[in-house]
């Protein structure tokens, strides 16, 4: 049992080590983002592997097979069933869900320091979002909360996830449950998007650290990856020119920094960090307001990215 894909320490990660009713033995689930799959997915995961092809040749060298020893694999079957299940099931939640103008997310939105909320498309409320107990969780938990609801998309728009974010009921916090965000469907490699990319991005892990960013500097394209390794996994669109990436000031962050690093320069795109004041930009944009955040953000960019984005 580890945190999360990146084997960081927790209990919401595990692998089976037994057949059951509920999955096969070697296949691994994150209770805490929905994210499951074989080990090679893992492996794809864990070593930001671009492709399963990498993910079997990082296997391969881990186990000191030889070349003779892959040809004998056969080949990978199809996305299983139930994999493509959960995205639909992540569509329908989402198309089930309603505005977020006028309730209780706008609300907790609000009291992150965010308000302008008029616009965000990716973003819907659902007043009674079913909540699956964890073992960390105390017993007698209700079954069911008031959420949140945000669609993870593709580079072409096509919704492949969601991700759910459990409310307490004055709107103010975060419901008090073990696990209060977790994703549905196929996130790895998407984001939470809001905004047109024009060869400029702004990309980093939670939703409500992009959001503080667009409320200082609202012409800003911002996606959210929901967590570092899928940041560091992240696809990025066609024509992108420059990537900045707003940085969590933790060890995970520096790790998905690196990673993205590596990735833009191979192909020539320019990657700048945004670093926040305190631990991350939310924590700014509450403490100081957006005026002082939007004054550290334009200090940040590049001049011609601040021309276009500053204040007119």
């Amino acid at each position: 049992m580890v945190g999360n894909v990146a084997g960081d320490p927790g209990r919401s990660l595990y692998v089976r080590l037994i057949d059951s009713d509920r999955g096969r033995a070697g296949n691994w689930v994150d209770a805490a983002t929905g994210e499951h799959g074989d080990l090679l997915d893992l492996i794809r995961l864990n070593q930001q592997c671009s492709s399963i092809a990498d993910a079997m040749r990082e296997a391969r060298h881990f186990l000191g097979m030889s070349l003779h020893n892959l040809e004998t694999i056969s080949a990978r079957p199809p996305v299983p069933a139930q994999r493509l299940s959960s995205s639909a099931a992540a569509r329908r939640l989402f198309a089930a869900s309603h505005p977020i103008v006028g309730t209780l997310v706008a609300r907790y939105l609000e009291s992150r320091g965010i308000r302008q909320t008029s616009d965000l498309d990716a973003l819907r409320f659902h007043p009674r979002c079913l909540y699956r107990p964890s073992p960390d969780d105390k017993t007698g938990i209700a079954r069911a909360y008031p959420a949140l609801i945000c669609a993870v998309t593709d580079d072409g728009g096509q919704q492949t996830g969601a991700q759910r974010t459990w409310l307490d009921p004055s709107g103010t916090a975060k419901a008090t449950v073990a696990s209060p965000r977790r994703s549905l469907g196929q996130i790895a490699g998407h984001a939470i998007r809001i905004g047109t990319p024009d060869g400029i991005l702004v990309a980093g892990e939670g939703l409500e650290t992009m959001l503080s960013l667009r409320e200082a500097l609202p012409g800003l394209p911002v996606q959210a990856a929901t967590s570092a390794t899928h940041l560091a996994a992240m696809s990025l669109p066609a024509r992108t020119v420059r990537l900045y990436v707003a940085r969590d000031r933790d060890p995970a962050g520096d790790a998905a920094f690196a990673a993205l690093t590596n990735r833009t320069q191979s192909v020539g795109i320019e990657i700048l960090p945004l670093v926040p004041r305190l631990g991350d930009f939310n924590e700014d944009l509450v403490a100081g307001g957006p005026l002082e955040l939007a004054k550290r953000l334009l200090g940040q960019l590049h001049p011609d990215d601040a021309r276009r984005f500053g204040p007119t």
